[in-house]
């Protein structure tokens, strides 16, 4: 964890242990100069507390550039709750055990809000919210906004127009299919989305049971192998992130990439491999930006239903930018997006000046 540390380009990394079941609990801020850092808060097993670290950095990396993405006014950071089996607590545990990482958030005086996140729910941060006020996304019923995954659907149904815009040179998704990966939340509900704009779609889950419901309302499924195999024109990754590599890109039957899920790549040199390939990449952290507009919006910016739907069309309009940036730069659409986020973030003075 040492060398994570001494490597990262990130401002601060607040560690926790909890001492009745031994879960790491990390807290990674990557950047304030936008503002107080938030992000959403992951609960799973890793192998090591290292991994989970290692995890966290990388995704509170991603929020500093979603937020930057879309002009709100934050910071990123990601908070990693490392289970020490990969058993989810549930009832009681689970509380004692939410309880426990909120009085950590507390503690760090506003550094940090949470949101959730993987194997975390808005009900969750409904208990976090009894012992600190740092919690973002709470249920309507608590005062909160609650679910964000229709909003973050909105924001990649408008980034999936933008790229076929420019990769077709028109966004009318009734002349175009989509292949979405993953029906959860975000993926279930861009599937009612396209199939309300008319698009052709095709679905894909690893919970058989999921993909079988899908199949009886007369949606074409695949098998989850072959989903980056199969001919479209658009694969929409809603699922787990690292699936777009070195391995999977040669192999890609489509024209454009627009997806939910967060960390599509494996690395920064998969953007140049699909650069070459002429395959549209819209960077994730922008097209999945319709979370944080929803629950910062709603709740800290008080925004009207109205305003918060002409940001998240505006998700497209930043995306659009993107690609245009790339091909007058010559370089791949996730540098262009990186180039012109971090532009934003170090324009802006470091948070208190």
């Amino acid at each position: 964890m040492e060398q994570l540390i001494e490597q990262w380009d990130g401002e601060s990394v607040s560690i926790h242990r909890d001492r009745e079941t031994g879960t790491w609990m990390f807290v990674c801020v990557h950047s304030t100069r936008l503002g107080a850092a938030a992000g959403g808060t992951r609960m799973k097993h890793y192998p090591r507390p290292a991994d989970a670290l290692a995890d966290g950095m990388r995704l509170s990396e991603a929020m500093s550039l979603k937020f930057a993405s879309v002009q709100f006014p934050h910071g990123g950071g990601k908070a990693v709750i490392a289970l020490p089996t990969p058993e989810i607590p549930q009832g009681q545990a689970r509380r004692r055990l939410l309880h426990e990482y909120g009085a950590f958030i507390n503690s760090l005086g506003g550094l940090y809000s949470c949101a959730p996140d993987m194997n975390t729910s808005a009900a969750d941060m409904d208990v976090i919210a009894e012992v600190t006020p740092y919690v973002f996304c709470k249920t309507e019923a608590a005062g909160g906004s609650g679910d964000t995954a229709p909003d973050t659907a909105v924001g990649v149904l408008h980034g999936i127009q933008a790229a076929c815009r420019y990769a077709f040179g028109s966004d009318d998704l009734s002349l175009r299919s989509v292949l979405v990966q993953g029906a959860g939340g975000v993926g279930g509900r861009l599937l009612e989305l396209l199939m309300e704009a008319d698009a052709g779609v095709i679905a894909t889950d690893i919970d058989s049971g999921r993909l079988a419901a899908l199949g009886e309302k007369g949606i074409q499924v695949v098998a989850p192998e072959a989903a980056l195999t199969t001919e479209c024109d658009v694969i929409s990754p809603c699922a787990t992130g690292g699936i777009i590599n070195a391995r999977s890109i040669p192999q890609l039957r489509c024209r454009v990439i627009a997806g939910g899920a967060n960390n599509q790549l494996e690395t920064p040199a998969d953007a140049d491999m699909l650069r070459k390939r002429g395959i549209a990449y819209a960077p994730d952290f922008v097209i999945n930006a319709g979370g944080i507009l929803h629950g910062g919006g709603l709740e800290e910016q008080h925004w009207t239903r109205e305003v918060l739907d002409a940001k998240l069309a505006g998700i497209g309009d930043a995306v659009y930018e993107i690609f245009e940036a790339a091909d007058r730069d010559g370089i791949s659409t996730d540098a262009a997006a990186r180039r012109i986020a971090l532009a934003r973030i170090n324009a802006s003075a470091p948070s208190g000046a």
